[in-house]
């Protein structure tokens, strides 16, 4: 089942920051975003749903340092990107 990229302009804008600030991980975060879109429950990204203040909301891992939280719409297999950084930025 192919999943869609849904990337809001708030996330965009913190995404070119955060790629800006951390160009050695460029090619991990655009692999991280083919494997979403083909497979978000793929080990690699270790998808889990968050907790607290984000509850409702989802997070991947780009490496061990750096995650994207998203919003993942199951029934219309969309996947909403909300957020990117490091562990402790974006929870």
């Amino acid at each position: 089942m192919p999943y869609r990229l849904i990337y809001t302009d708030s996330y965009v804008r913190r995404a070119r920051k955060f790629l800006k600030k951390q160009p050695q991980i460029i090619r991990q975060y655009e692999k991280t975003l083919e494997l979403l879109e083909l497979n978000p429950y793929h080990s690699s990204l270790r998808l889990h749903s968050l907790r607290g203040q984000l509850s409702g909301l989802s997070s991947v891992s780009i490496n061990k340092s750096y995650r994207i939280v998203l919003e993942f719409v199951i029934h219309d297999s969309d996947i909403i990107l909300v957020d990117i950084g490091s562990h402790d930025h974006v929870y």
